[in-house]
């Protein structure tokens, strides 16, 4: 979609094998990013440039995959609500989103071969500093910011039985159905494809926090489908996942505003129900960032080994790894996203 769209938005396509990203005439090149700062093949060092502060030696480079070793498959997790299917071919997703600035780093490799995948697209997708997410303001559950909490004690109390059911999103952090976007904002939202060496680059910010859930960016690589002057058709979704934030990094982001302004109540690592706590293999970001100086960048590094073959979309209702197995389909329901 360009901005001169309608303000309904796209329509939301389920079928990946036939999926399509629309780019008017070649702006799927002119998409790189803003400026075109961020170039595809951008080397270690240029990240870490762009990471405004970062060390360069937290950069994954291109001949790292020996060392590596063979990855696990990384861990699946629902697609949550507040997928967009591509709506964005850019590297570059901030537009005005004020933010601790973020490069995200990914590596994308066959899990089996350790072979790094190349002209995979990736969707990466996450809410601003204050808790919402682009298409979906009306419905996700940010955490305002500034003024003064209220105090005192309500006069108008309300009584008798509620009737009806609920409306609304729900309030917290675990599955849920897709929802159609509600607005044409598609901030911190796109899809680029991976390099020779299975490398894709966003530039974005550090993401914050809403109710239910700890800090997280969510993701999905499609793979067999073929890249045009149009966008990225056909294929199949081999990976739907999340990536994580250790709590120190949080906890520094948290001091810098407007993530400082928050109202929100905090979900830490250790509470996510969808985090499986398994670290790289579940999707826990390496972070670089200067000591003390968190606001000036942070460079965010993970490498995903997938299935190719597989199939992921991430959009079943189960409760996810991390889950406690007393948790009840209620508790699952009760969550606005994931």
């Amino acid at each position: 979609m360009t901005e001169g769209q309608s303000a309904h938005g796209p329509k939301h396509k389920r079928n990946v094998t036939r999926r399509k990203v629309v780019v008017a005439g070649g702006a799927a090149v002119a998409a790189v990013g803003v400026g075109g700062t961020i170039a595809a093949t951008a080397n270690a060092g240029q990240t870490a440039a762009s990471a405004k502060g970062a060390s360069a030696s937290a950069t994954p480079t291109a001949t790292s995959t020996a060392d590596e070793g063979c990855y696990k498959l990384t861990s699946e997790t629902t697609e949550g609500p507040y997928y967009i299917d591509a709506d964005k071919l850019r590297q570059d997703i901030t537009e005005d989103r004020e933010g601790i600035p973020m490069t995200l780093r990914l590596k994308v490799i066959d899990n089996e071969t350790c072979k790094p995948i190349k002209n995979a697209a990736v969707d990466i997708w996450h809410c601003d500093a204050l808790g919402l997410y682009s298409g979906y303001e009306d419905l996700s559950s940010g955490g305002g910011g500034g003024g003064t909490p209220p105090s005192g004690t309500p006069t108008d109390v309300p009584s008798g039985t509620p009737t009806g059911s609920p409306t609304g999103p729900p309030p917290g952090g675990g599955g849920g159905g897709h929802q159609e976007p509600t607005d044409d904002k598609r901030y911190l939202r796109g899809t680029w494809k991976t390099d020779k060496q299975g490398f894709v680059t966003f530039k974005t910010v550090f993401p914050g926090w809403y109710q239910g859930r700890c800090v997280h960016i969510h993701t999905k690589v499609h793979v067999g489908g073929t890249w045009t002057d149009a966008g990225y058709e056909g294929g199949n979704t081999c990976h739907t996942g999340q990536f994580f934030f250790d709590e120190e990094s949080v906890l520094a982001s948290a001091e810098v505003e407007p993530y400082s302004t928050s109202t929100t109540e905090r979900t830490t690592l250790t509470e996510d129900t969808i985090y499986d706590q398994s670290g790289t293999a579940g999707g826990l970001l390496k972070l670089k960032y200067k000591k003390n100086a968190i606001a000036k960048g942070v460079l965010g590094t993970i490498t995903m080994g997938v299935d190719p073959d597989a199939t992921h979309e991430g959009t079943d209702d189960a409760v996810q790894p991390g889950a406690s197995e007393t948790a009840s389909a209620s508790e699952t329901a009760s969550a606005s996203e994931s």
